[in-house]
């Protein structure tokens, strides 16, 4: 059986969305933070890395608001949709990243 984690979808915080919930930019910024909850980290840094360069000057700050994510996460994915270069197919992280090994971890017991 499959194990399945499903991340939590992160409420925006921005003006729009506090004054007028159920306004067309509030459901636009629900179904972005829906669609980035479903993605694993390498596609969720370049989806809202590309939404940033679409979005031009001041669009990395709009999107901390609204997903939350990190200014670093977002510009670093700006970098790899720019970059364009192809990490090994199947992999999410570089070889390398990541937790070590349990093997690693473990002092002698």
């Amino acid at each position: 059986m499959e194990r399945s984690i499903k991340s939590t979808v992160h409420q925006c915080i921005c003006q729009a969305c506090q004054h007028h919930p159920y306004s067309a930019i509030a459901k636009e910024h629900q179904a972005i933070n829906r669609i980035v909850a479903d993605l694993d980290e390498k596609n969720r840094r370049r989806l809202v890395g590309l939404l940033a360069l679409q979005w031009g000057h001041g669009g990395i700050a709009r999107l901390i608001e609204i997903t939350g994510l990190s200014r670093n996460t977002i510009c670093r994915g700006r970098a790899e949709v720019q970059r364009a270069d192809r990490a090994p197919v199947g992999y999410v992280r570089c070889t390398g990243a990541g937790r070590p090994a349990t093997e690693k971890n473990g002092q002698g017991s």
